[in-house]
């Protein structure tokens, strides 16, 4: 880890009152770890959006397993990227529903594509990814 360095920064008193209302929701001990926070979050989220970072995310898919081959078709998908998807996750929330969350590591184009894939399959309700680093360059 390298030196610390401290700095100082100009902000509007309101929108100071409410980051500071945020840093308390969130549970943060100083302003400097908040600020960090959102500085790794910041470099994380463009490291991904160029497309070939090494990344690894989640994608959650929730859907009615009564319909039709639906999950058929998802379990062909994931096997398809057997090589990307590492891990799954299983739970059925009601006689209908169930919840689906996929770990799937690659480039970040990759990882994009068969989340898209994934989420647009017929029949699944709703669908979120979630991508972050492998954390090697995160201090």
């Amino acid at each position: 880890m390298g030196e610390t360095v401290r700095f100082g920064i100009s902000i509007d008193d309101m929108l100071l009152e409410s980051f500071d209302r945020l840093i308390e929701q969130k549970g943060y001990m100083n302003r400097s770890e908040a600020i960090r926070d959102l500085i790794r979050g910041a470099l994380v989220e463009l490291k991904w959006e160029g497309g070939d970072e090494e990344t690894i995310g989640t994608v959650t898919l929730v859907y009615d397993h009564h319909v039709r081959d639906l999950s058929d078709k998802l379990t062909e998908q994931q096997h398809a990227h057997h090589n990307e998807i590492i891990s799954a996750l299983h739970v059925h929330l009601d006689a209908h529903n169930c919840l689906e969350v996929l770990v799937v590591r690659g480039k970040a184009r990759e990882v994009k594509k068969i989340a898209d894939e994934l989420i647009g399959t017929k029949g699944v309700k709703h669908g979120k990814l979630v991508m972050t680093t492998t954390g090697e360059e995160l201090r």
